[in-house]
């Protein structure tokens, strides 16, 4: 199976899984009682109805119409498929959908309107407009884009942008003014070559123009060469940028120029071309997937050239996630009637100024580069970046209000960051980090129980995404039957210990076994025996630095599992063992502790267990913040809290900087508005709940996230084993593909850690 056929085959399950599709709408509202429904629908809903008769803006007040945006196509310039249908074009709506959600907490319907003619898909916009806040134009084909657009912003009084247009200029335009900063060039001063002459395209050479270009220095071409004046091709737009030149092709404009933005096809810049441009030449190459010449071709051809693609595998990505969501959500936080210029520039000038503030942690994590520093290789921020809704929403809500576009000005600055900040997608955002950093240095993990489908799957994802090297465990021809079965042809390390070549590698862990616990009763016999075990095998393979990694554990207890580590891999010398298990929420992580190991932790195991786990969300760049939990606020009255309240007043004592407080319940520690009740509290002091909830004793604390895993109320990563002296984890029973995936995601990043000397 080719690589295209494996992603055709992911692709079509990961859409088809139920519920089919990517977006689902929920309630809201309790809706449990007849008087709940009462007031969701008759007679409790005439109220808000009557209000918005009264006045149409109280529309804003009752319903979710300022949170919601239209994302609308007729599926004719779809993605690099072009004119494929209305229907067809649903599945990337759906995903744009996703995207505005998980980045800006923005909900969407998308609408696909089998509809060609432009003033008709206008009248049909239009009709629907009243339902929401905000409308994004999508994979709608140029010159009908112009227009649609153009007559929705004039004859509508709610924001409306085509993204395919103005997104990719929004996100040039910041990564170009930074660009020309590094390479010590003025704007109104340098030749433009733009090859392409779509939508995007004309949208991006007229933000530059507002940003101070001229329009006598752009060259711009198309499929048939120069854009000039003698040409009679030319619809409106094109005739915009029709220059008098002699010149007729893309070689001759290239020649001293300093720009070149690419909108077109892939290699279609030669290195010759790139080496008649100008000193310190800026070269965009965003044509998806093969940019216009490639970016290793371009940095070897031209040591100085300042490079950007539209690919996430170079620096430099000009990305429209960067833009979109957080343009709407300061347009609809605002009730702005429009996107205007002002808005957009407002949005590039956040974007660039971003570039140049120190990188947060969490980022340098998420790519594993200290080098993320503004320069050539860092012209515009990451989309990972936390400080993008913040950044950009307030100055596109704030060049809203100064343009006299709001009709909702907001005034508290303070409270709006904070509420932008509870909006993000936080339960994602943690696996997508955790991800991009151990595809920085992907490790070698073996996988037991290898014959089930799920562990199969996992390993076909970890090694095609490049997050890790997998080396199966288990019964080799069984292996390569359920591959088949299973439709997987991906080629994997398998080890098989019944097979005659490993009994040598057997013999030597026999005698290594038999030697480190020969006064734990294990003779050379005993040892033979434990090594017909996968989990003993393979943890001598990790001890012996043979692998770098370890998960077990998917057909058989915890303890058991636990149990066969111990006997091959020792403790860390300073360092009980613990679990710990990161639960995703919709507000970010939260890290339980311990969920796995300790029946009934000591005051010191407690202290221990918080001291073990806030190193671990250090290492992922996030502050900790521990609550140690009970059934009790500050009363200590049962032996539990004085446990948990001597833990405290160590910590407190020894640890002075470390952000911890309790005895205290768990809802108070999660919820700011319970935990103001007590100002003495440290948790309280920082105005931010817990991250780090250690609890009282393993019942709690294993039942608490099994509940939530049963519920499917949150995503779990883990149990993650701490304080064993090799990087060695085990899974749930039975634990999903993506189960599988984070926790031997988490289990690369140990080791690297490790290797790093983080934990």
């Amino acid at each position: 199976m080719t690589e295209n056929e494996k992603l055709k085959k992911d692709a079509l399950e990961y859409h088809s899984k139920k519920p089919k599709g990517k977006i689902e709408v929920i309630p809201t509202k309790p809706h449990a009682t007849q008087r709940d429904l009462s007031l969701a629908y008759s007679p409790g809903v005439a109220e808000p109805c009557l209000e918005i008769a009264k006045d149409k803006s109280n529309v804003y007040k009752y319903t979710s119409k300022g949170n919601l945006v239209a994302v609308i196509s007729n599926g004719t310039a779809v993605l690099g498929l072009g004119d494929i249908g209305a229907e067809a074009s649903k599945p990337v709506m759906e995903g744009k959908g996703l995207l505005f959600k998980i980045f800006a907490g923005i909900d969407v319907f998308d609408i696909e309107i089998d509809e060609k003619d432009p003033k008709k898909f206008i009248d049909i916009v239009k009709a629907i407009a009243p339902t929401f806040g905000g409308i994004n134009l999508e994979d709608i084909k140029a010159p009908e884009a112009f227009e649609i657009e153009q007559t929705l912003k004039k004859e509508l009084s709610i924001p409306v942008m085509h993204d395919d247009q103005h997104g990719t200029a929004i996100i040039s335009a910041a990564a170009l003014l930074n660009a020309l900063e590094i390479a010590e060039k003025k704007i109104d001063e340098v030749i433009f070559v733009v090859n392409g002459a779509g939508a995007a395209a004309i949208a991006c050479t007229k933000i530059y123009m507002h940003l101070g270009a001229k329009l006598e220095n752009i060259y711009m071409c198309d499929s048939k060469g120069v854009i000039h004046s003698e040409r009679n091709d030319l619809n409106e737009e094109k005739k915009e940028f029709a220059l008098k030149t002699d010149k007729r092709t893309l070689e001759e404009v290239m020649n001293n120029a300093d720009v070149f933005i690419g909108l077109s096809k892939g290699n279609v810049v030669s290195p010759e071309m790139l080496k008649s441009m100008n000193e310190n030449p800026i070269v965009f190459a965003m044509a998806n997937p093969t940019p216009e010449i490639d970016y290793n071709l371009a940095v070897k051809t031209r040591k100085d050239v300042i490079m950007a693609t539209g690919r996430s595998d170079f620096p430099n990505q000009v990305n429209n996630v960067l833009g979109f969501p957080y343009i709407f959500r300061g347009a609809l936080d605002v009730q702005a009637t429009c996107i205007n210029e002002e808005m957009k520039l407002a949005a590039v000038h956040a974007l660039a100024e971003l570039a140049k503030e120190p990188v947060p942690e969490m980022v340098r994590l998420a790519y594993n580069s200290q080098n993320l520093n503004f320069g050539k290789e860092y012209i515009i921020p990451k989309p990972f970046d936390n400080r993008l809704i913040t950044k950009i929403s307030e100055a596109v809500a704030k060049a809203a209000i100064e343009s006299g576009v709001a009709k909702n000005p907001i005034t508290d600055w303070k409270s709006y960051e904070d509420e932008l900040i509870d909006k993000m997608g936080g339960e994602a955002k943690l696996i997508r980090m955790l991800q991009d950093k151990a595809k920085s240095n992907p490790k070698t993990i073996l996988l037991n129980n290898a014959e089930e489908y799920n562990i199969l799957k996992a390993a076909q994802i970890l090694q095609e995404e490049g997050i890790a090297k997998p080396i199966l465990l288990g019964n080799k021809q069984k292996i390569k039957d359920n591959k088949e079965e299973f439709g997987i042809d991906t080629e994997f390390n398998i080890i098989d210990l019944h097979e005659e070549e490993n009994h040598e590698q057997v013999q030597n862990f026999i005698n290594l076994l038999a030697e480190s616990r020969k006064r734990k009763g294990v003779s050379p016999h005993v040892a033979k025996r434990l090594l017909q075990s996968r989990d003993y095998f393979g943890s001598m393979m990790v001890k012996t630095g043979q692998a770098d990694t370890m998960i077990s554990g998917f057909s058989k207890s915890f303890g058991l599992t636990l149990r066969n580590y111990l006997e091959c891999i020792n403790t860390s010398s300073k360092n009980k063992i613990s679990g710990m298990t990161i639960v995703l929420t919709e507000k970010g992580p939260l890290f339980f502790a311990d969920t796995s190991v300790i029946t009934e932790p000591s005051t010191e195991d407690l202290i221990r267990i918080a001291k073990m786990t806030a190193e671990v969300v250090k290492s992922f760049g996030i502050e900790p913040r521990i609550a140690m939990l009970s059934f009790e606020n500050f009363s200590a009255k049962s032996e539990t809290s004085k446990t948990m309240a001597n833990a405290v007043s160590f910590l407190h004592t020894n640890h002075p900087d470390l952000i911890v407080d309790g005895e205290i319940q768990a809802d108070f520690a999660l919820k700011e508005e319970l935990l103001n009740n007590f100002k003495f509290s440290k948790l309280a002091e920082v105005h931010k709940t817990a991250n780090i909830l250690v609890f009282p004793d393993l019942t709690s604390a294993n039942i608490s996230y099994k509940i939530l895993r049963g519920l499917d109320a949150a995503q779990t990563v883990g149990p993650i084993l701490l304080g064993l002296e090799k990087p060695m984890h085990i899974t749930q029973m039975r634990a999903s593909v993506d189960e599988l995936v984070n926790l031997a995601t988490y289990a690369v990043i140990d080791c690297q850690n490790r290797e790093n000397k983080k934990i």
